[in-house]
């Protein structure tokens, strides 16, 4: 199983926007996702409502992880997304 950890980027966290374009990406890759915090358990990530219903916010970190083949490279590129600002200025 491939796991990364990521520090939300997007400074409001993975509220719709945010969650929306991260769902979007995870979905692209065709590969079951999931995504987890710390005090909350494992959701779908091709799910926009599971990923909002996490709370991540702003500088929390998140675990993706997926056993599917492929996954270490589809991980790398979600772990990066993530990490940015996906908010408009």
């Amino acid at each position: 199983m491939s796991e990364r950890t990521v520090t939300i980027g997007s400074r409001l966290g993975l509220h719709a926007r945010p969650a929306a374009l991260f769902v979007q990406a995870v979905n692209e890759t065709g590969l079951p996702v999931m995504i987890s915090r710390e005090g909350h358990k494992e959701v779908d990530a091709r799910s926009v409502l599971a990923v909002m219903s996490m709370g991540a916010s702003h500088g929390e970190t998140v675990t993706l992880t997926c056993d599917a083949e492929g996954a270490d490279e589809a991980l790398d590129g979600l772990v990066e997304l993530l990490g940015k600002e996906l908010d408009p200025k």
